[in-house]
């Protein structure tokens, strides 16, 4: 089965899903939206052959069978929405909205229509993450009863990223909020933040926070420990470790090389790599696997609609648990 693709957004993460999404047997991508003329976009239209073209081409064009959404958040609900409208398969990057009304609004709509859809949390992609899922899941490790996660950013993103990213909550812890749902396999109950700007004032200007703590407990009583910053002097920093009745599983950090350089002054590694692009380059590639099985063969992903409502409501709640100096209690 040939399959035809459009790409809403050409900035980082589209052009690694533009390129992944090209380079499977049998997908064309067909089209190239994004309205900033970018060296980018011209890569990307050159490299696959795609057309650059408005919006409405790619919703009045009966032979696209899906789409991706990788353009700035606050398009996706209605991309989405269009999308469904035409009868297109949706791959979004998360969140769905910065509005929670309209994420459970597109949910709706989604489901009520049928429409193939997929999130963008690759992590649930990655192979050590999903090695730890799958030993949990299988029985290996025993009961899952506690986890620590670290997400660390290099560097703080540019204040103009910050105004309309959403919140640090939403645009980065998003992925631990979902990543504690994956393996713990049941929901949260309770969420309990607490952030402030430490490293960057003009984050905190921007209406943002650069560092913050978050522990969950699930359903069962078992609990989740979240450490998110913008900064890692040493790169980026993203580590997991689940304590388990029979093993205690860790998801180190990936380094740039595994070469190790000893001499009298002691043992040199290399430093992680260097972004969130690289030390997951393997689990975007699988992503796009993942988004065309699931328009040839109906597969169905690791994430859909309803991970990314549900990852987002823990993002929402944190946000009143950090104003309200108080944890906020989710319905059971």
């Amino acid at each position: 089965m040939m399959v035809k693709l459009a790409i809403f957004g050409t900035g980082r993460i589209g052009y690694v899903h533009a390129l992944n999404a090209a380079a499977q047997p049998g997908v064309t991508l067909a089209y190239v939206v994004d309205p900033i003329d970018s060296p980018a976009r011209a890569e990307i239209a050159a490299r696959t052959g795609a057309r650059i073209v408005e919006p409405e081409a790619v919703f009045a064009d009966r032979t696209i069978d899906g789409v991706i959404i990788a353009s700035s958040t606050d398009t996706h609900a209605e991309l989405m929405l269009r999308a469904v409208e035409a009868g297109k398969a949706i791959f979004c990057e998360k969140p769905i909205s910065l509005d929670f009304k309209r994420v459970t609004a597109v949910a709706d709509a989604v489901k009520k229509a049928g429409t193939p859809c997929m999130l963008g949390f690759q992590r649930r992609y990655d192979p050590n993450f999903r090695f730890v899922r799958e030993r949990i899941a299988g029985g290996a490790a025993g009961r899952l009863e506690h986890i620590v996660m670290h997400t660390r950013d290099p560097s703080p993103p540019p204040v103009d990223y910050v105004k309309r990213s959403g919140g640090m909550f939403r645009d980065q812890a998003i992925h631990d909020f979902d990543m504690a749902r994956y393996l713990l396999g049941e929901e949260i109950r309770t969420v309990y933040a607490v952030g402030a700007c430490l490293i960057d004032p003009g984050i905190g200007e921007a209406g943002d926070i650069d560092t913050a703590m978050i522990t969950l407990t699930s359903a069962s009583g078992r609990f989740v420990q979240m450490v998110n910053c913008r900064r890692a002097p040493f790169g980026y920093d993203q580590r997991l470790e689940a304590l388990c009745s029979q093993e205690v599983l860790y998801v180190e950090n990936r380094p740039s090389s595994s070469v190790m350089i000893a001499d009298a002054r002691g043992f040199t590694t290399s430093a992680p790599m260097d972004y969130f692009i690289a030390r997951f380059a393997e689990a975007y590639a699988a992503e796009m696997v993942a988004f065309v099985d699931m328009l040839t063969r109906g597969a169905a992903p690791l994430a859909v609609i309803d991970d990314g409502v549900e990852a987002q409501r823990l993002a929402e709640a944190a946000i009143r648990s950090m104003e309200t100096g108080a944890a906020v209690q989710l319905a059971g």
